[in-house]
């Protein structure tokens, strides 16, 4: 996998997935651990650590939750956190497969400023890192991420906090105020990237996010809003010693000109029609072309209709037509483009299998 992510040409194909949920793990694997489930299946370990970042105490920033009891189906929380110029109120629900926020917190340009101003910064556990990283070994790597509020990415974390439809509404109807808040969270991270990531033993490092995707946002808003904050994100990275890897997990064949120029190291999710993205079979070579020659390749595997629903025969044949395009030459990761949480164990087997047949 390391090879892959250096562009370079391993003895296989790498077969991995991206995060292994909980869910999956306790309804289809007896409850195994992210570890555990990567060597049942026979596939190169892709650890996420969820843990080890907290957000300092601060008397300026006082957060309560009350549990709004179930609807639905999911579990409903309000939030408030009181600064000394004001509350910032919001609401998340949560299922069983995932969590959500379900209210934004930014409302007004006044709670933009009280969260740019009074959110408290994070700290990481690098011990618990070194902990995983050991953990994981040779048998793949150490995944992590750039503490934020909701997302990895500037304008993604805009849209989970905002409310998507509502931060292009914003973006378009007063960019000026949209920048100043984009710069302000580019800040943050960077700062913490350079006070608390050195010497962290992360393998990788996931930025962006679904938002920045073009079947959510133009070109021409991904090169204004995303382009200028993740490069400057990536550039920080960078020089803490950490590779970078930009998820988009939605349309990409319109920006294919632009991810690769924020500096990342490799790019994901390659997402099929399928699950919302628009990379079709015979799209797959011109990404290769377009993206595959400047960073490495991450993902291409539908892991809604055809890991869930295929055939193993069906999954052997995909992982090897990604195998012969996206990972053509080397440089190219295989895995599922995001989340999973109903698919066969054998088909999670399957992909396994036929990556051991794709050999450079």
């Amino acid at each position: 996998m390391l090879t892959a992510l250096a562009r370079g040409v391993p003895d296989r194909l790498p077969i991995t997935v991206h995060q292994w949920q909980p869910y999956h793990r306790n309804k289809f694997m007896n409850g195994m651990t992210q570890f555990q489930a990567f060597k049942h299946v026979g596939m190169d370990a892709s650890i996420t650590l969820w843990q080890g970042v907290e957000r300092e105490p601060s008397p300026n920033w006082v957060q309560t939750s009350e549990d709004l009891g179930l609807r639905d189906g999911e579990t409903y929380t309000r939030h408030r956190a009181v600064t000394p110029e004001g509350e910032i109120t919001w609401m998340t629900a949560a299922n069983e497969t995932t969590s959500y926020i379900a209210e934004p917190l930014i409302k007004t340009e006044r709670d933009a400023e009280l969260f740019l101003k009074y959110l408290p910064r994070c700290t990481l556990d690098k011990r618990l890192v070194t902990e995983w990283h050991d953990m994981t070994g040779d048998d793949g790597i150490l995944r992590g991420g750039v503490a934020g509020f909701a997302q990895g990415g500037p304008w993604q974390d805009f849209c989970a906090i905002a409310g998507t439809q509502e931060a292009i509404f914003w973006a378009i109807d007063n960019p000026a105020f949209v920048h100043h808040f984009l710069d302000g969270l580019t800040r943050q991270r960077i700062e913490y990237i350079h006070r608390a990531m050195p010497g962290a033993a992360f393998d990788l490092i996931e930025t962006g996010g679904g938002a920045a995707s073009s079947t959510v946002i133009s070109p021409a808003m991904f090169e204004e809003f995303c382009l200028p904050y993740d490069t400057r994100i990536h550039a920080a990275l960078h020089e803490v010693g950490f590779k970078v890897t930009y998820h988009t997990c939605g349309g990409m064949m319109a920006i294919l000109d632009l991810i690769w120029r924020n500096g990342c190291d490799a790019s994901e999710t390659l997402s099929p029609p399928g699950v919302g993205g628009d990379i079709r079979p015979e799209d797959r070579d011109t990404v290769r072309e377009k993206l595959g020659s400047r960073v490495a390749l991450i993902g291409g595997i539908d892991q809604g209709r055809l890991l869930t629903e295929g055939t193993p025969q069906e999954v052997e044949r995909e992982v090897k037509a990604c195998f012969q395009t996206f990972g053509r030459n080397g440089g190219y990761i295989c895995s599922t483009s995001d989340h999973f949480f109903h698919a066969p164990v054998e088909n999670l087997k399957a992909m396994a299998r036929a990556a051991r047949e794709c050999r450079y």
